[in-house]
């Protein structure tokens, strides 16, 4: 699984020009499943991103995670983080698990979010989303549980 995490201090996502979710302080983790994940990589996303420490505690450095702060988090699904644009120009997703097994994957991140006490809100999954933030910082951390990077 991969992510792009950014924290914000407000993110919304909107559908057919509706907000779908939104939140204040926390954090935008847009979130791509790949065709070989499983669980052990999710668990491992989940708690990446649960205890990131990314937020400035009262010496203003960055010690605090989403958890210690009480912060929100938008989560938006987004197979594009598998394009694979090493040969040519046009990216490939063939890494990009099929629709089904992404969306349940995805599902479930967001459902082991909310069992820790995160207030979470989501995306549509499949749909097209326009997404508006404000990156505090910018901070913006790139997360891979393969570890490829």
């Amino acid at each position: 699984m991969r992510a792009v995490i950014q924290r914000v201090s407000q993110a919304s996502v909107k559908v057919d020009g509706k907000i779908v979710g939104e939140i204040g302080k926390g954090l935008l983790v847009l979130l791509g499943v790949g065709k070989e994940d499983n669980m052990t990589d999710l668990d491992y996303l989940v708690n990446k991103v649960t205890g990131l420490r990314i937020f400035e505690d009262e010496n203003e450095k960055m010690n605090l995670s989403l958890m210690d702060i009480k912060g929100d988090l938008l989560v938006v699904s987004q197979f594009t983080l598998y394009g694979d644009v090493r040969k040519g120009k046009r990216p490939s997703f063939t890494d990009s698990a099929p629709p089904d097994i992404a969306e349940d994957m995805y599902l479930k991140f967001i459902d082991k979010c909310i069992a820790m006490g995160i207030k979470t809100e989501k995306g549509i999954f499949g749909a097209d989303m326009k997404v508006n933030l404000v990156n505090d910082g910018p901070v913006t951390i790139l997360l891979d549980s393969k570890k490829v990077f």
